[in-house]
């Protein structure tokens, strides 16, 4: 089942159990998707475009959390993280820092990279491979420890 399909069962299991902010959060994903259709790109939304508008989603999210929570406007920062919390459902499983620092290692020996002149052809590699599994935050100080940089 596509995200597309998923997000109609979803949207309709809320609206029949009547969860308002989890209603409003797929709408707002069925919203991106509708969006991507209408955007001129004439082709089908693949999975990683899904993903891709998925982590745009979430990181957005977590800015705003981050802008209420100074801001000291603790009900619109817990709202968006629960937001956060139902977008990243649909996300693949986050992997931990000690998972993607395996992958890392696996990244680098297929590539070659083995100190700091390295990262420009680790980190790209390894955010291809594990995008939509990891914040690119996460991914490029877990590159920049494996390689030595501070």
């Amino acid at each position: 089942m596509g995200l597309r399909e998923k997000i109609n069962e979803d949207m309709k299991t809320a609206m029949k159990s009547g969860e308002k902010l989890r209603l409003e959060t797929i709408r707002s994903i069925r919203a991106l998707i509708l969006e991507f259709d209408k955007s001129g790109v004439n082709r089908e939304l693949t999975p990683e475009d899904e993903i891709s508008m998925l982590t745009t989603a979430v990181k957005k999210r977590k800015e705003s959390v981050e802008v209420f929570t100074k801001a000291g406007r603790m009900d619109l920062a817990d709202k968006e993280a629960a937001e956060m919390k139902i977008i990243q459902e649909y996300l693949p499983k986050q992997l931990t820092e000690e998972e993607i620092l395996q992958e890392i290692k696996v990244i680098a020996g297929q590539v070659g990279a083995v100190d700091k002149a390295d990262f420009p052809k680790l980190m790209p590699a390894a955010m291809k491979q594990l995008k939509g599994k990891a914040e690119g935050k996460t991914v490029k100080s877990l590159v920049e420890k494996f390689l030595g940089i501070n």
